[in-house]
């Protein structure tokens, strides 16, 4: 959604999802990522995160980066949502392909 090189670790937001398969936690974690975005203007640059259970069914995650500045951000395309659709997710090679709604 914007350059990253322009995104500074100034400041750390707690995020932890949960979801009853792999497939639907990686659509909950990203569609927390997105929230912490357009409801506290939070933009990330770092994610340090933590599955819990096996297969994992929650995550907890600390995000660093730092508030919306529109001076040095700029954004690029807006995501809307994150979807089931066509999603795939590999664990084992920790790879997966998401489609998102801009």
């Amino acid at each position: 959604m914007t350059d990253l090189r322009k995104v500074r670790p100034r400041e750390e937001r707690a995020v932890s999802a949960s979801g009853e398969d792999p497939t639907e936690l990686v659509v909950a974690f990203l569609t927390e990522l997105i929230g912490l975005q357009q409801t506290e203007g939070f933009v990330g640059r770092d994610i340090r995160a933590w599955t819990v259970g096996d297969p994992p069914t929650a995550i907890l995650a600390s995000v660093s980066g730092e508030p919306l500045d529109p001076d040095r951000h700029t954004f690029r395309t807006e995501v809307k949502a994150v979807t089931l659709h066509g999603l795939v997710y590999d664990p084992a090679h920790g790879r997966a392909r998401v489609i998102v709604d801009i």
